[in-house]
């Protein structure tokens, strides 16, 4: 198979893919012919080939999906006036300590943010797929231990926890999601919009 070609069936799969591809999944469309080497040089060429239009080719944790650059926002808002969900402030505080502190408890976010956590919280960051138990601390009760999904890093379009914004000393990590609003006001995470979640 000739480069155009292969271009033309990872465009046309990333295209179609309603979530992000990953490279091993990429691999099964040429039944091994390619290496990934080559893969991710094609995957290159076309957001070179994409780099003028209204959308572009990107990576994020699960892999490299077609997204709606930052400035097509304003138009693509007028096809879907609905606006995303809005967090309640301990929302944010909660998500952001899960977040920056990774893997917590229940117990450790509420030493953090000196209040009881509804449990309601919890459960609306889990149904929304931000975060999940990833176990249990070996203390008494065993309690559940939090972590941020990759789903999460998926919405705010990053690749890992690292290109989440630094803590600067002394700042709150609520603070930096309501900076960046779930890297909405940031350049580099311009063109994140975060869908709705999945009922």
């Amino acid at each position: 198979m000739n480069t155009l070609d292969a271009k033309r069936v990872l465009e046309t799969a990333l295209i179609c893919a309603q979530l992000p591809l990953p490279l091993k999944d990429m691999g099964v469309l040429f039944n091994g012919a390619i290496n990934f080497d080559s893969i991710r040089q094609l995957l290159e060429d076309l957001q070179a080939d994409w780099s003028t239009r209204g959308v572009e080719l990107v990576q994020v944790a699960t892999g490299w999906r077609f997204q709606s650059r930052p400035g097509m926002r304003e138009y693509l808002d007028r096809l879907h006036p609905e606006k995303p969900p809005r967090y309640t402030r301990a929302t944010l505080e909660t998500l952001a300590i899960i977040a920056y502190r990774q893997p917590v408890t229940r117990g450790d976010m509420e030493d953090i943010r000196g209040v009881t956590i509804n449990s309601l919280i919890l459960k609306q960051l889990e149904d929304r797929g931000w975060v999940d138990v990833i176990g249990h601390r070996e203390t008494a009760g065993r309690p559940a231990l939090y972590a941020t999904t990759k789903l999460f890093l998926d919405d705010l379009g990053v690749m890992s926890l690292n290109e989440l914004p630094a803590m600067n000393s002394g700042s709150e990590p609520i603070a930096m999601l309501e900076q960046t609003e779930f890297g909405l006001s940031m350049p580099k995470f311009e063109t994140v919009a975060l869908p709705p979640p999945n009922l």
